[in-house]
This record gives C-alpha cells, structure tokens and sequence, in this order.
C-alpha cells in the first residue's frame, strides 16, 4: 500500500466516523435520512472521483439501467442521483451489508432463476417511492471497453410497480480511463488499493439519457437500454460480449 491510498483510506474512516453519527441521529428523529447519499459523493471525492452530471433530472418512480466498471460506480452514481441498489442478498461482510442497508438496497436473489418474478415484484415495490432505484444488468463489473451482456430479468420490475415507473440508460462515463478503471480478472484486494493508490484526480462524466419507450417486452427493453449506452460510449460490441457472459 502506497501512502496516498493510506491517506485516502484514512480519510474515507474520517468520513465515515464523522458522518455515521449524525446519518443514525437523524433518521432516528426523523425517520428518514439525506446522509447515505452524501456520504458516497464525499466518498466518491475522496477517492478522486471529479463527476460532472449530463441529461435531464430524475423524477421519482425511476428505473436507472447502468453499465458497470468498478465498485467507483457505486460511490459515483449513489452520489450523484441519491439512487439505492439492487444487490445479490449475499452481499459482503456484515458492516458492508450495514453500510448497503442504510442506503435503502434492494436485494434479490440472483441465482435463483424460479423467483425471478418475485425478485422482479422486490424492485418493483421499492420504485413506488420516490428513491430512484439503479439496477446494473451486465450482473459483475467489465473491463470498461466492452459492455457484458444484460440481463433482462429484472427489468419487468417497472411493469410490475402501482407507479408509471420510468426506465432511464445511465452511462458512466470514465473516459480515456475507462480501461485502467474497469475491474475483471483482478483480485478485489488488489484492485482496490490500486485505484486508492491511483495518482491525480478521475474525471468523469454521469450521462443521465432519456427515458426508453416503454414498448415491447422486457427483452427488447434491455436491448434498446444497452444500445443506447453503448452508442453514447461509442462502443461497436454485439449483444454477445467478445469477452465471455451470458445472455
């Protein structure tokens, strides 16, 4: 570990240990909690993270469908758009599970392909409040040049929920970097203290796209939602990653 990750490991306990007691404060008054959000952009910050924001705002009762390059995704976009997750129910260690909890995740059970429509049911009651919900459907971070294939499943959520719920591609942006940043095929140890480590700044781009027709079932869905992210990263893969995945 190189000092400058220690500093920003430092840093992100600062955060962590400054910000924790008043998040629990508050939700304990108030029932509710702006802290989460907050503290993954200051996060996202202190790890190098410069986000700029493109594309129309999000109203409530939103579907957000992203690419996925690194665990930066999760700092960069939760602070930017104040979205929960949809995570595996296995998620880590029990202060990461904590950590995920007080951001309001939604967890499904992946593997299990029988209960997808009661995963689907899962998301679908968490997009009926006004928390935007951000769903990465290549399941697993990339290499960032390529897109994995998306996953359709969890897509049906929005024709599942009491709201008209709407379905926006977001596209994380990480420019040139994109490839250094992505994480696939390194240890998560390793990857980690790599990027803290990482010199200078990270600037990059949340590119919020329009909502998607809604037409068409949740297969053809997913295939509009990864051509337009991948058209706005000028990305030429097919439906089948060169990489390995599955549809």
């Amino acid at each position: 570990m190189n000092a400058r990750a220690a500093l920003r490991i430092a840093g992100l306990i600062g955060l962590f240990a400054v910000l924790g007691p008043i998040h629990i404060l508050t939700k304990a008054l108030l029932g509710r909690s702006p802290w989460p959000s907050r503290f993954l952009r200051a996060a996202a910050w202190i790890v190098g993270a410069r986000v700029r924001m493109s594309g129309p705002p999000i109203r409530g009762h939103t579907l957000l469908v992203s690419n996925h390059v690194s665990w930066l995704d999760i700092l960069v976009l939760g602070g930017a758009t104040g979205c929960a997750f949809v995570s595996k129910d296995d998620l880590g260690s029990g202060l990461v599970h904590w950590l995920a909890d007080q951001n309001a995740t939604v967890y499904v059970k992946r593997g299990h392909v029988k209960g997808a429509r009661d995963q689907a049911l899962t998301i679908a009651q968490a997009l009926e409040g006004e928390k935007p919900v951000a769903l990465f459907p290549e399941g697993t971070t990339g290499p960032g040049t390529h897109l994995l294939p998306f996953r359709s499943t969890l897509l049906e959520a929005a024709n599942f929920a009491a709201k008209d719920v709407a379905i926006r591609p977001v596209v994380l942006d990480y420019g040139g970097a994109a490839a250094e940043i992505g994480w696939w095929h390194e240890p998560g140890k390793d990857n980690v203290l790599r990027l803290l480590g990482r010199r200078g700044t990270l600037p990059l781009t949340v590119r919020l796209l329009e909502p998607l027709d809604r037409a068409g079932d949740r297969k053809r869905l997913t295939e509009k939602a990864r051509d337009a992210i991948a058209q706005t990263l000028g990305l030429t893969s097919p439906g089948h990653s060169p990489i390995g995945g599955e549809e």
